[in-house]
């Protein structure tokens, strides 16, 4: 259970899209407009964990587990690897259109972070490994599932909250490239170590068990 926290805050709440615009949002000072731009990326997670665990629980069964697991451990493991060798520019001047502030103030809605976080290709790949490995392993299903994608939603609505918090209380000074340099290798330590669990517990464990 704890890995799937785990896992669902390293993937979350690493640098992406959503997150640096939440920053960006902070660091203009639009954080008391951005409730609901947050309330939109958790909705569009628990719409993604409920639609993609049913489905995905349907689908695994207990020889199919061992080979997603060893495919997920690859998948959360590349993209640990991207995310500390991700190059961050917070600079005001950059040429991406998140780390410009004079778009800030026109992203803080709803809609804006609903349609955001559907669209962005990072919330659907986090959402894989939870919904078609984690959740299966746990026995997580009906009812269960979505008090677990309810939780899960709240913690993918508090990362652009929480970098929008960060933002606002540090304002200019975060636009120092170490600092998220270093919060990317402490997210990719994190998802490296989730990976690994899952391969000894739903790899190892059972390749093992069933040759002995």
């Amino acid at each position: 259970m704890l890995g799937i926290v785990a896992y669902a805050l390293g993937a979350m709440y690493s640098p992406g899209p959503v997150n640096l615009l939440g920053l960006n949002i902070g660091i203009n000072g639009q954080a008391r407009q951005s409730v609901g731009f947050c309330l939109g990326v958790g909705t569009a997670m628990l719409a993604y964990l409920v639609v993609l665990g049913w489905a995905g629980a349907a689908w695994i069964d207990d020889e199919a587990l061992i080979v997603v697991s060893a495919l997920g451990c690859g998948y959360i493991i590349y993209l640990a690897t991207k995310i500390a060798r991700t190059s961050v520019d917070l600079s005001p001047h950059s040429n991406t259109d998140v780390n410009r502030p004079n778009h800030a103030p026109r992203l803080v809605s709803f809609r804006d972070g609903l349609v955001m976080q559907l669209l962005n290709p990072k919330a659907i790949v986090a959402t894989l490994p939870i919904t078609t490995l984690q959740f299966p392993a746990a026995g997580i299903e009906g009812s269960s599932l979505v008090v677990w994608a309810l939780g899960l939603a709240m913690l993918a609505a508090g990362a652009p909250g929480s970098y929008i918090v960060m933002g606002n209380f540090v304002g200019h000074r975060i636009k120092s490239v170490g600092i998220i340099k270093y919060f990317n290798w402490v997210m990719a330590g994190l998802l490296i170590a989730v990976a690994l669990s899952i391969g000894v517990e739903h790899v190892w464990v059972p390749l093992t068990s069933t040759t002995t």
